[in-house]
């Protein structure tokens, strides 16, 4: 039935529909999610809520039912914010698939760093599932200025030799020249880089805090020895302090190993007395890196408090022997060590100011499972079965410190890690019930299950637990923008 009005001499027809003269006509979102349990950390959101995506922003966060013209049923899931890993070495197709599966939409490589920064980004706009960003690394820069010959990690020069003053000036100027293309911080390995001077990383130090930018620290030498993981922390806090500087301290509990609690004591400490010190973890007892590289040379063993039989060969599975340590360490490649013990991981999984981060890479499926599966591992295990943590701090953080971390360098992150009216719609979709990892050590390329949606800047890449390989929306993350 309809009634009949004129408008400007012509007869329109007002269909008894719900849409009267003088009504607007309710708004139609490009994308809506219907029902979910909306959790934001920021404001402490945790209701059933629909939202509405418009132009890859959220525009409407609400208990009212909202039209949409893709519609995606969310009752029984939680819709949180996607999860930003601030510790990602894989960036390329492999690797981001990987990452949708486990509900990240940001991953950034601030460890290592990269060099040249400009050319880093332009390789992949256009041409990434999500967001990526990297920082300038000390690591590449050095091996570059010093003529090493390693690939990813030094292995020659740099892990033998200290920089000449020339060469450490050089280091100075091209790392200051990644920070002017956009460079998310300065990405420091000393365990490395170990010649690398106490005096030359507080030059850095100092760069960085002129700039107003953090240092991204994969921090001298691990474990409980003397010099162990309190020394080199010690170092990285005097360095901040004396300087002003940022320092993110990485992968927290792989180098305290059973000093975690000591070592998470120190940062709290100094974040009480004004510092700007934070830290992450990943929730495995095992580490990966290098075979090749400087954290193998010298006494290991005794550093490490660890054995041949404790290292796994990536390429093959298999367990090292002192034979197979040299053949492989002079091929190089990727290596596994299990270093740590499950309640040292609890301690990290349950400390507020512990960000999760996962160190991750694969390459032909190959490498460690948290590149695939730390998250879904955080939820299911850490959340859902033992109880380490409440759902909403795992989001918190996994996405809103992370965004916070990096936002007073990049005003794009003040967008992301929120489920709110303005953020970017960048949204995990999971089932908190069924939520779990599936990569292992023996198959570490195994995607986690549980995530129904997956959106990146408003368009779903994950849908009904599938990737959709053909939508590239992932944008470059700089500072200064």
């Amino acid at each position: 039935m309809a009634s009949w009005v004129v408008v400007a001499g012509v007869w329109v027809g007002l269909f008894s529909v719900g849409l009267a003269w003088g009504q607007a006509a309710a708004p139609v979102y490009d994308v809506v999610v219907l029902h979910g349990r909306v959790m934001d950390p920021e404001t402490g959101l945790d209701a059933v809520r629909n939202v509405g995506i418009r132009d890859g922003k959220i525009a409407a966060v609400t208990a009212d039912e909202l039209q949409g013209r893709k519609v995606l049923e969310a009752s029984g899931l939680v819709v949180a914010p996607g999860f930003i890993d601030l510790h990602q070495h894989g960036q390329d197709a492999e690797n981001y698939r990987a990452k949708a599966m486990d509900g990240v939409t940001t991953a950034l490589e601030l460890e290592v760093g990269v060099w040249p920064v400009a050319p880093w980004y332009q390789a992949r706009e256009g041409k990434a599932l999500i967001h990526f960003g990297a920082s300038v690394g000390q690591i590449p820069v050095l091996m570059a200025v010093m003529g090493d010959s390693g690939d990813f990690l030094p292995r020659d020069r740099v892990v033998t030799e200290t920089p000449t003053a020339a060469e450490h000036a050089e280091e100075l100027k091209d790392l200051r020249e990644g920070l002017a293309e956009g460079g998310l911080g300065i990405g420091m390995g000393l365990a490395y880089t170990p010649h690398e001077t106490p005096a030359d990383v507080l030059r850095v130090f100092a760069l960085a805090a002129e700039t107003k930018r953090p240092i991204f620290v994969h921090m001298r030498t691990p474990g409980g020895l003397v010099p162990g993981v309190v020394d080199s922390l010690q170092e990285m806090i005097a360095d901040a302090a004396v300087t002003g500087a940022a320092v993110h301290i990485v992968h927290i509990n792989s180098m305290a190993n059973k000093l975690t609690p000591v070592a998470l004591e120190m940062i709290h400490g100094a974040e009480a007395r004004g510092l700007d010190v934070t830290t992450e973890a990943y929730p495995y007892t095992a580490g990966e890196t290098r075979l090749e590289s400087g954290v193998f040379a010298g006494d290991w063993q005794r550093q490490l408090d660890i054995g041949y039989g404790d290292l796994q060969w990536v390429a093959t599975g298999e367990r090292l022997t002192a034979e197979s340590f040299v053949r492989y360490r002079k091929q190089g490649g990727l290596v596994l060590l299990f270093t740590n013990t499950e309640e040292m991981v609890d301690r990290a999984m349950a400390d507020p100011a512990v960000m999760i981060a996962t160190d991750g890479i694969l390459a032909g499926g190959k490498g460690h499972p948290r590149a695939a599966g730390s998250y879904a591992r955080l939820l299911g295990r850490y959340v859902r079965e033992r109880k380490v943590l409440t759902l909403m701090e795992a989001i918190r953080r996994s996405s809103l410190a992370p965004a916070q971390r990096l936002e007073g360098m990049s005003p794009a992150m003040r967008h992301k890690g929120r489920v709110q009216l303005g953020a970017d719609a960048d949204l995990a979709v999971f089932d908190p019930a069924t939520v779990t990892d599936r990569a292992t050590y023996g198959e570490p390329g195994l995607y986690s299950t549980g995530f129904r949606y997956v959106l990146v800047a408003g368009t779903v890449v994950v849908k009904d637990g599938k990737l959709d390989e053909t939508v590239m929306q992932g944008r470059g993350i700089k500072a200064g923008t």
